[in-house]
């Protein structure tokens, strides 16, 4: 009896390096959870026979290191949760590996090539769309004409009434300043406003206006009170621009609010207009939110969708699976589905890597232990043998 309990020590130790070993091996695999050998007694009834290793622990829940890259399509979870993908079968896989590319297709997919899942974006909503496969749109986007202009400004009540009558854009003597701003048209053509100020009267302002150097017959009278606060007009002014050729008509609406009259320098504060020209896709990145962030060669980012994390009701049940993830098991409960830092699922660091768990200098103290006690039951085995032997001899 003893030589097979001493066998059933060599076959645990065994179980237990080979833990050991796959620890020690993926040390330097981002992602990677240790895991722990659990030994256990077994009997007979009230008679001994050995040990076997009864369960593997998983060390999911303690974090690992993280690596910084500056990779955009890096990501680390700093908490619970497991990126989600799906493989050409269309089983569902989860991995804390936040290495991601977009592939010929425009599919965001992980390092083994599989289809990463997430919360498409619906255009001009922040609500999420469906859950499915993250693609980033191939092509141009679009251009997008420009109908508002923001302009914020201190309209210097130090100006005097321009000796020179009447206004003449091409005479400097004729106006007191001027400001140009950039537009679009619905071709993403870029043309330029002009916005040409006099001094009328007091706490009175008024513009005119230009279109690719051409005045156009607009005027817009800004109104101060004794307090240097615009007073009028109170809405945005709809300065028609015309249409320009191959484009629809150009219509942009300049808001004023905000803009002062206070003696000295007179200053420009805000000068944004909306709309830009088309542009090609230049580089794809993934926000600390989970968003997948589009950038185009027009200066423009677009949000293609949201990366979904999974967590578990017991996340150590999970089956491990080949390239550092796991599987859905019947122990480990089904997935719950959130966005980065929402829920019970953990925020992410873009730019960055989750390391292995794996404390090395324990593994190799493990190892030696292990060692120990692999020759403590070869030796049992050694006695049985050798008294096994004198027997025969006496005998």
């Amino acid at each position: 009896m003893s030589f097979e309990i001493a066998l059933s020590g060599i076959n645990a130790v065994n179980t237990q390096l080979d833990t050991i070993s796959n620890n020690i091996a993926n040390s330097g695999t981002y992602g990677f959870k240790s895991s722990r050998a659990n030994f256990a007694s077994e009997y007979a009834g009230s008679q001994s026979t050995g040990t076997t290793v009864s369960s593997q622990t998983q060390s999911i829940n303690v974090g690992g290191g993280v690596l910084s890259t500056g990779r955009g399509m890096d990501a680390a979870i700093l908490g619970r949760g497991f990126f989600v993908s799906k493989d050409v079968s269309g089983q569902s896989v989860y991995s804390r590996v936040g290495v991601f590319s977009v592939n010929k297709d425009g599919y965001v997919v992980d390092g083994s090539g599989r289809r990463v899942q997430g919360y498409a974006a619906i255009a001009g909503s922040a609500t999420l769309g469906a859950m499915g496969d993250l693609q980033v749109p191939a092509g141009q986007v679009a251009a997008k004409a420009t109908d508002k202009l923001q302009y914020v400004a201190n309209m210097s009540a130090d100006w005097s009434t321009p000796a020179v009558a009447p206004f003449d854009p091409t005479d400097p003597q004729s106006f007191n300043g001027s400001m140009v701003s950039v537009v679009y048209d619905s071709l993403g053509t870029q043309h330029s406003v002009t916005q040409y100020f006099v001094k009328l009267a007091t706490n009175q302002v008024v513009v005119h206006y230009g279109f690719d150097g051409t005045v156009q017959p607009t005027t817009t009278t800004l109104q101060f009170d004794p307090a240097g606060q615009l007073t009028s007009p109170a809405a945005a002014v709809a300065l028609p621009l015309g249409t320009p050729t191959g484009a629809a008509p150009l219509t942009v609406n300049i808001d004023y609010a905000g803009t002062t009259q206070f003696a000295g320098e007179a200053t420009t504060t805000a000068n944004a207009a909306n709309g830009y020209a088309s542009g090609t896709l230049t580089s794809v990145q993934i926000a600390d939110d989970g968003g997948i962030m589009v950038q185009y060669s027009n200066g423009q980012k677009q949000r293609t969708g949201t990366l979904a994390l999974a967590t578990f009701p017991d996340e150590g049940a999970l089956t491990p699976a080949g390239g550092t993830s796991w599987a859905m098991s019947n122990d480990s409960g089904t997935p719950l589905f959130f966005t980065p830092g929402s829920g019970m699922a953990g925020k992410l660091t873009s730019g960055a890597l989750e390391q292995s768990n794996v404390e090395l200098t324990g593994e190799l103290v493990n190892l030696m232990t292990a060692q120990r006690n692999y020759q403590a039951n070869t030796k049992v085995i050694s006695a049985q043998s050798q008294m096994m032997q004198n027997l025969m001899q006496a005998i």
